[in-house]
């Protein structure tokens, strides 16, 4: 169990690194950095089908994690769209809300991910990573919209 729980923290420092690096990598094109960080937050996502009702709290700080790591993005993502024009600050503004938005929901799933149940906990856990795949999907397309939309 130690060792299991090693290996995802392990793993969520790995794609967080690697979101950092793939971001700041200008050799390959924004697409393919998008789809590299993509197939590594897929992975990321399938390890939590792993944890057991017994893991449950291992679950929740790794999901915390995760959740950082994306409203750190979503921070970043920001601070570049308010250097830019109006017109694009008024575009992307619903954007980030929605993401905002999604951040706070997959905020309250972890919270019943918390208080869950042995008899609730798959159906919660499933849902907190339906929130967590979304809300990586939407941040990734934010930072596609922002990098076609604005000069690196």
């Amino acid at each position: 169990m130690l060792s299991a729980m090693k290996n995802k923290t392990l793993i969520i420092t790995f794609i967080s690194a690697a979101g950092f690096v793939v971001g700041c990598n200008k050799e390959k094109t924004t697409a393919q950095q998008i789809e590299t960080v993509k197939t590594e937050a897929t992975q990321a996502a399938a390890d939590m089908k792993d944890y057991t009702y017994a893991q449950k709290d291992e679950f929740v700080k790794a999901m915390q994690a995760q959740l950082t790591t994306l409203n750190q993005d979503l921070d970043k993502l920001s601070a570049k769209i308010d250097s830019s024009s109006d017109a694009i600050k008024a575009e992307a503004k619903p954007k980030l809300q929605a993401l905002r938005d999604q951040a706070t929901k997959l905020n309250q799933q972890l919270a019943d991910a918390s208080n869950a149940t042995e008899s609730t906990w798959d159906s919660v856990k499933d849902a907190s990573k339906k929130a967590y795949a979304s809300m990586a999907d939407g941040v990734l397309d934010a930072r596609k919209w922002v990098s076609d939309k604005i000069a690196p």
